[in-house]
């Protein structure tokens, strides 16, 4: 495949980062929706295939002659993904970009005019489209004191606890100062940890008001979509989302009330595992989801308390603007009232 490294071309302004798994029907069009950008600066591509069994590579190789791609033995999960694209980018910014998202024709044009003048540890993305209905998911997201993620649509909110991975566009020497995703996540709420990282160093996460991106949630990762009135998602990426997200609490909460935060998070954790167990009959709420979670946490602790050092180093932000960022009332209590018990599967 001759890419545009091989080629000798000048290096890009901006790197596109897609990090795919079994994505054959959705690579040509988040690829198009690259080419058609409106920036008049050089841009690569980079793919990562995570050992995909479907017909992924055939069609990068086949139509996609200009990407790079990044060809994995073994699935190594999203996070280890995006570092190693990041690691292979020479572009001044980096855009990592969902296999299953679609950029407006401006997108990159209005997150470049948007990132000059910012201090060097931004954040950025755009507002997100659902692509059937045309409407708006968000413009970036808030947290509950859980560390739950809820859905911001005013715009130019100056709270935000984070933007979606699903479009994120960071400095390339930024990412490098955060120390990119945490791999021990594997999947799910790294986008959350990078932002928090950044918030408690003095960087800034923002939404771009203009332009936008199309994004078929939960297509790459399955579930997290709500699908005639009822929240559909998925025992593994449950998992994730619960384990990852006490963890957060450990890492990037602010002095010492972090360890007596995460010892209630995962008392909760414990409580609501055994009521939805009961309530939704299924005993594997709990053997699946719960108590791997749980024990999963617990098990990280000599790395969480590794990371939690180098987060906290530095650190400006306060307790107080931290739990600032944070909304009182849990946001699983909005879902389960709005929607009722999930879909599992």
């Amino acid at each position: 495949m001759n890419t545009d490294r091989e080629r000798g071309a000048p290096d890009p302004l901006v790197s596109v980062c897609i990090a795919n798994f079994n994505g054959e029907q959705l690579l040509d069009p988040c690829l198009e929706s690259v080419y058609a950008q409106t920036l008049p600066y050089p841009v690569e591509i980079i793919v990562h295939d995570d050992a995909s069994s479907d017909a992924s590579l055939a069609v990068l190789r086949s139509r996609h002659p200009r990407v790079e791609v990044i060809e994995s033995s073994k699935n190594v999960g999203y996070c280890l993904a995006n570092n190693r694209m990041a690691l292979r980018a020479r572009g001044r910014f980096l855009l990592l970009l969902n296999n299953d998202a679609t950029l407006r024709p401006d997108a990159l044009e209005v997150l470049v005019d948007a990132a000059e003048g910012q201090p060097e540890l931004t954040v950025l993305s755009l507002p997100q489209y659902d692509p059937e209905s045309g409407a708006l998911v968000d413009r970036g997201v808030r947290l509950d004191v859980f560390h739950t993620p809820m859905p911001s649509r005013l715009p130019g909110r100056a709270d935000l606890a984070y933007v979606q991975g699903a479009c994120l566009f960071i400095g390339r020497s930024a990412w490098m100062a955060l120390g990119g995703f945490p791999e021990w996540m594997v999947s799910n709420v790294e986008d959350t940890y990078l932002c928090l990282l950044a918030r408690l160093k003095g960087g800034v996460v923002s939404v771009v008001e203009r332009s936008g991106y199309l994004h078929r949630q939960g297509t790459s990762f399955g579930g997290n979509r709500v699908v005639d009135g009822k929240l559909r998602t998925s025992y593994r990426r449950r998992f994730l989302s619960e384990r990852n997200r006490a963890c957060l609490v450990l890492v990037c909460t602010p002095t010492w009330a972090a360890w007596p935060w995460f010892l209630i998070h995962l008392a909760v954790l414990c409580l609501e595992g055994f009521a939805l167990c009961a309530l939704m009959r299924d005993v594997g709420v709990w053997t699946r989801i719960y108590w791997p979670a749980i024990k999963g946490a617990v098990g990280l602790l000599p790395t969480l308390i590794k990371a939690r050092s180098a987060a906290q180093a530095g650190r400006v932000m306060g307790f107080w603007s931290y739990v600032g960022l944070l909304d009182k009332i849990p946001q699983k209590l909005r879902v389960l009232v709005r929607h009722g018990l999930p879909d599992l599967t």
